[in-house]
């Protein structure tokens, strides 16, 4: 019986030579849950991941998966996942089919089973008209999904999903997003690393990792409602040029492009608005409209990522390794 929380991480810890990729990380995922983890590239996202597959062995701490220890059985935790990797881990010479029969064999499924199951999730994801067609011939979008139905093959109560969408097109990653919402609500608990911001919107929960380390944690909606209230929207005729010198100024932080704006977090904006006027005007850059916005994920996102990075510029204070668990209410 699949325990109330799906996956408990305590402590966790990855060190290759002289690099902690993953830095003593702690959460919780319980059943059913979409979990995402948000972070930028080499952020130990993967390397977590894997850990919990029990494809590599963590260098201290503990996790268990499905009531199963990452490190003692983690032979039998693997009949009981589904691990969908970035490059889908598909023979491309096989067909759509092929695919399954192979994968099957590798879950240990019976013949008959593995036949039923086949058809179920080939319709599942929408390829079973597709079956017979050679993989490699199969758009990324498409083989995609393929991924996605080897991984359900043995109907695992887990699925860990790394940058599931990379590279596929917006109309692709938002038909895979209904097909995630589908198998959660059938009770599917389903762990996601990301770099979209649209995608970590539709996690119940989410964890923000950097260099190895959980900065915050909670819901989507609490950990923007947890950033000051102090974003404004930008949108200059020079857009570059206008990035490069408001980057300049250490009263401005964490100044980004949104679309063909920019995004600037400001302590007191009422005074950043003049002064971002006169700083642009002198350069001869005309603002077309500015006005202070609610924070987005993304605005949350680079906010924390900064303030950690600060953190860890000043030499490890006390509260450099702090999580900010974001919580409603």
């Amino acid at each position: 019986m699949m325990p109330k929380d799906a996956i408990v991480v305590k402590d966790l810890t990855k060190v290759f030579g002289t690099f902690r990729a993953v830095d003593g990380i702690r959460f919780t995922v319980r059943q059913g849950e979409i979990f995402g983890f948000l972070g930028p590239n080499g952020a130990g996202k993967s390397t977590t991941i894997r850990m919990l597959c029990g494809l590599i062995q963590p260098t201290a701490g503990q996790g268990t998966v499905a009531g199963w220890d990452i490190v003692r059985q983690a032979d039998q935790l693997k009949h009981h996942i589904g691990y969908m990797s970035q490059r889908f881990s598909l023979y491309e010479d096989l067909t759509a089919l092929e695919n399954l029969r192979f994968f099957g064999g590798i879950y240990g499924l019976g013949p008959e089973r593995l036949a039923a199951r086949a058809q179920e999730v080939l319709q599942q994801v929408g390829l079973w008209e597709r079956r017979h067609q050679v993989t490699g011939t199969l758009s990324l979008g498409l083989r995609q999904r393929l991924a996605l139905a080897s991984a359900l093959l043995h109907e695992p109560p887990i699925l860990f999903l790394d940058e599931p969408t990379s590279g596929v097109d917006p109309i692709s990653r938002r038909n895979f997003w209904d097909m995630i919402y589908g198998l959660a609500a059938q009770g599917v608990t389903i762990l996601v690393t990301t770099h979209y911001m649209e995608e970590a919107e539709f996690c119940d929960q989410l964890v923000l990792i950097y260099q190895g380390r959980i900065i915050a944690q909670g819901a989507p909606q609490d950990l923007k409602k947890a950033m000051p209230d102090n974003i404004l929207a930008i949108y200059p005729d020079r857009l570059g040029d206008s990035l490069d010198l408001l980057k300049q100024q250490p009263q401005f932080k964490d100044v980004a492009v949104f679309g063909d704006g920019l995004h600037l977090y400001a302590l007191f904006p009422d005074r950043a608005e003049m002064a971002i006027q006169q700083l642009l005007s002198a350069h001869g850059i005309t603002i077309r409209e500015m006005h202070r916005i609610q924070p987005s994920l993304e605005d949350a996102f680079i906010y924390l990522i900064e303030r950690a990075s600060l953190r860890a510029g000043e030499g490890g204070n006390d509260d450099s390794g702090r999580v900010d668990r974001v919580q409603h209410g």
